[in-house]
């Protein structure tokens, strides 16, 4: 257990320090009152609005190697969830439903409808349950590294045992928590966080009939070596009308911070190309 969690952390210390130095903001942050929380976000560039929802433990800082490219003719929002990065936590557990709501909360606050987004990893989860719950924000749907199911099912089993091994104890590396402690309210609050992740799967994922319900053309992409098993990402295809698949050969969890290019590649035409009329693809 010892090697594996080793693994998990070293691969995640990879994504922080990918991170390290490459600050988004640029006088842009602001804050807003959402649903009790003090949410951060920030705005770049003009034009179609993009919202970018980060991965477990990221902060804005994270989307920079993305950021250059996605903001030159578009309006990106950038979100930082409950408990991460300069949004303060509080008393009430991380799921996928409430950061869905919170998200929600906010376009609505910001005037924003229609707009395309992308989730990383727990942002994947919680864009599908925002383009479930709320359609007409949704226009395009992009994830990457995300499922819709328990994760005890949609996850490798290696790295379904490796993301359980974690406590607040053992996921402590300064590569991963430093840039947490740079920006957070209250950094003592690490382990809290730490630990309200690891429960994030306690809700068993989404039902099939949400998953189907979903009407935002959607780009479901991997990596062939992703926690989440290609199989399951199949599935997410044949559930989700109107949705295309792409899986990267070679590809880990960790592509946005490895691999950005061959993200871009992937996403920027998607995002750019117009979206089909609402009867195809799978949903059967």
């Amino acid at each position: 257990m010892k090697t594996t969690t080793t693994r998990l952390l070293a691969s995640i210390a990879i994504l922080a320090a990918a991170a390290v130095g490459l600050a988004t903001q640029d006088g842009k942050g602001k804050y807003a009152q959402v649903n009790g929380l003090k949410m951060y976000y920030e705005i770049h560039g003009t034009g179609k609005p993009l919202v970018l929802l980060h991965g477990a433990f990221g902060t804005a800082e994270g989307w920079a190697m993305l950021l250059p490219a996605l903001s030159k003719n578009r309006q990106v929002i950038i979100i930082e969830q409950q408990g991460h990065g300069r949004t303060a936590d509080i008393d009430r557990p991380l799921t996928y439903q409430q950061m869905a709501k919170d998200t929600a909360a906010l376009l609505k606050q910001l005037n924003i409808k229609d707009a395309d987004v992308f989730g990383y990893s727990m942002g994947g989860s919680t864009a599908l349950e925002l383009a479930s719950k709320n359609p007409e924000l949704v226009r395009k749907l992009v994830i990457l590294g995300a499922g819709s199911g328990p994760i005890k099912e949609t996850y490798a089993p290696e790295i379904y045992q490796q993301f359980k091994s974690i406590t607040p104890e053992n996921f402590d590396f300064p590569q991963v928590k430093d840039p947490y402690v740079k920006v957070a309210p209250d950094p003592s609050k690490w382990p809290v966080l730490v630990s309200k992740v690891t429960k994030l799967d306690a809700g068993g994922g989404m039902p099939v009939k949400d998953v189907k319900s979903i009407r935002a053309h959607t780009l479901i992409m991997m990596g062939d070596r992703d926690a989440v098993k290609p199989e399951h990402a199949v599935e997410m295809l044949r559930m989700i009308p109107n949705s295309q698949l792409a899986i990267f050969p070679g590809g880990d969890h960790f592509l946005p911070f490895t691999s950005p290019d061959k993200v871009l590649a992937f996403l920027v035409p998607f995002l750019d190309a117009p979206g089909p009329a609402q009867t195809t693809g799978g949903g059967s």
